[in-house]
């Protein structure tokens, strides 16, 4: 699928496990990694259910490659952002939800990248930053729209002034990722939460991704309407009424206490 030896790919049944595979570069992201992100996400094969993004060695992703960082008029420089808006579109509202093991550095753009996935996973090694403030740039990647809708702009606009960095607990408790598993364990984690989410009913998955953020950003009485719709055609679709039966009928788990 991928002809980029800097991101590997391979499906463990029906879950797709994406890997960043820079580790002397902190997997830091350069354009024709970008481009293979979007390109596995258009392409995913049709029997997958979720999909896992990690890093290889030390490091979820330190950001941008600074080395790739070109000469551009202001133009080229929005063409460029739009670019990675395009790729990391395909995997906010892509086809399958997306689960981000972190480890180490989620610096910069790999902040934008994990940000854009559904559910986050950090292990206790893993610390956050966005040094672009302090390097005389700004976000490009979508990281103005999607982490204040994590951790609010008071937050980010601090990170961004100051060049704070949050650690694994502070930042667990900020918003930024929604599990904190011991050091070694956040691919394992992150795989066994989507082969969780694999076995829901596709259509209520697809509206977690597509639907709930877009309800989030109407005003109340859009989305209630939005809901309303949305409610209607889930519990119309076979596999929901099956489902329902199943609990009703005494074949499927009640929710226990954790």
């Amino acid at each position: 699928m991928n002809q980029n030896s800097d991101i590997h790919f391979e499906m463990r049944g029906d879950i797709a496990v994406i890997r960043l595979t820079r580790p002397t570069k902190r997997n830091a992201l350069n354009d024709a990694l970008i481009a293979s992100l979007r390109h596995i996400f258009e392409n995913l094969p049709e029997n997958t259910k979720a999909a896992v993004i990690a890093g290889d060695g030390d490091h979820f992703c330190a950001g941008l490659d600074l080395s790739d960082l070109k000469e551009r008029d202001a133009g080229q420089g929005m063409h460029h952002s739009r670019s990675w808006h395009y790729a990391l579109e395909r995997l906010q509202y892509g086809p399958v939800p997306v689960v981000a093991a972190l480890h180490g550095a989620v610096v910069g753009g790999g902040l934008e990248l994990a940000s854009a996935c559904h559910i986050r996973v950090a292990d206790e090694s893993t610390f956050y930053a966005l040094p672009e403030g302090t390097r005389g740039i700004f976000v490009g990647g979508g990281g103005a729209v999607r982490i204040p809708r994590l951790i609010g702009v008071a937050r980010m606009t601090d990170m961004m002034m100051t060049g704070r960095v949050y650690n694994a607990v502070d930042g667990e408790r900020a918003g930024f990722a929604q599990y904190l598993v011991p050091n070694g364990t956040s691919f394992d984690k992150a795989l066994e939460l989507a082969q969780r989410i694999g076995s829901n009913a596709p259509l209520t998955n697809y509206a977690l991704m597509n639907v709930l953020p877009r309800i989030a950003e109407q005003p109340a009485d859009q989305g209630f309407i939005t809901e309303s719709m949305m409610s209607a055609i889930a519990q119309a679709a076979p596999e929901a009424k099956k489902r329902v039966q199943d609990f009703l009928e005494g074949r499927a788990a009640k929710v226990q206490k954790s």
